[in-house]
């Protein structure tokens, strides 16, 4: 029998919620600690789980993609968010910083190498992680790629999904002005990191429901509002990061360097009806990546909670499972 018979009840098949055997803070310089996790099996098979944003956090429901007798699931926080602190902290906080404390994190774990779990802005690190290190990453599986170009920002952030938004767009917008909207990224970033404490949270909060309102194919524009130290958190790392442009060397970074990891096993999962992080960037990188199958889940946005992205990505690590049983 089909263990996913129907996708849209498939967060029913997921695995049940994992409990912890390890929690700890981790410091890993420059101020920082971060909040680590590992549950499944102590002695299964090592992945490590990298949550998006930049700044989301991870959650027990991240913990859900994996049997708990074959995996060794590490999760954390990355810097500034989550548990981790400082909270909301940009300080010493850049894409070179997080792929050294994911190194940190498999030395001291004593993990020789492992499987590299992201989604969205995880799938990003997961992608330069493992071309820093292709020699410490048996297999990549990655949701709803983002490859931090200057166009993938633009399309989100200089009105192209807007387009398909404009409600929500007009929302986004109002806080700014007439002649702030052709760098909506920079505009925010005066305010999210002004000093003044309510207006950054109101700011935050704008920047959050943008995202949030585009996250799923089934969503009406409508999104609860975010808890304020949540969204103040959120908001400032996402905007940091991408005012910098992911701190990478040039645009097109990404692609530019696939060869270092063609080599390496990956799946890429990604919803057809992505308005976050549309279909083109997955597509453009699996055409330089022959060791990859991609899936095109049909109506599915860009959550990780979609019905048919979650059982695509259960039924990959299913797969991995028995390969390695």
């Amino acid at each position: 029998m089909d263990k996913y018979p129907d996708q849209k009840r498939a967060v029913q098949y997921l695995y049940p919620p994992i409990d912890p055997f390890d929690q700890r803070m981790v410091d890993v310089g420059e101020g920082h600690r971060i909040y680590m996790e590992q549950c499944g099996n102590p002695n299964g098979v090592p992945v490590v789980v990298l949550h998006g944003g930049p700044g989301g956090g991870c959650s027990p429901a991240m913990r859900r993609y994996f049997d708990p007798n074959v995996y060794r699931v590490i999760l954390f926080d990355q810097r500034g968010c989550g548990r981790s602190r400082p909270h909301a902290s940009v300080t010493d906080n850049t894409t070179w910083h997080l792929v050294a404390d994911i190194e940190r994190l498999r030395t001291l774990l004593d993990i020789d190498d492992w499987i590299v779990f992201g989604g969205s802005w995880g799938a990003t690190l997961a992608l330069v992680y493992a071309q820093s290190h292709p020699d410490r990453v048996n297999r990549l599986v990655l949701r709803g790629v983002f490859l931090a170009t200057q166009s993938e920002l633009d399309w989100f952030y200089g009105g192209g999904a807007g387009k398909f938004w404009p409600e929500q767009w007009s929302k986004f917008t109002a806080l700014l002005s007439e002649a702030e909207l052709s760098d909506t990224i920079s505009a925010y970033n005066k305010r999210l990191f002004s000093g003044d404490r309510a207006t950054e949270i109101l700011y935050a909060r704008a920047w959050s429901s943008w995202e949030n309102a585009l996250a799923s194919i089934h969503s009406q524009g409508t999104t609860g509002e975010s808890p304020g130290e949540y969204a103040r958190a959120f908001a400032r790392l996402e905007n940091h990061y991408f005012i910098n442009n992911a701190f990478l060397e040039r645009d097109g970074q990404i692609l530019d360097q696939m060869d270092r990891i063609a080599h390496i096993p990956g799946h890429i999962v990604q919803g057809r009806y992505d308005m976050i992080c549309p279909p083109q960037a997955a597509w453009n990188l699996a055409q330089l990546w022959p060791n990859v199958e991609l899936k095109m889940v049909r109506q599915a946005g860009h959550a990780l909670s979609e019905p048919g992205i979650s059982a695509e990505l259960v039924r990959i690590m299913d797969r991995v499972a028995e390969g390695v049983s």
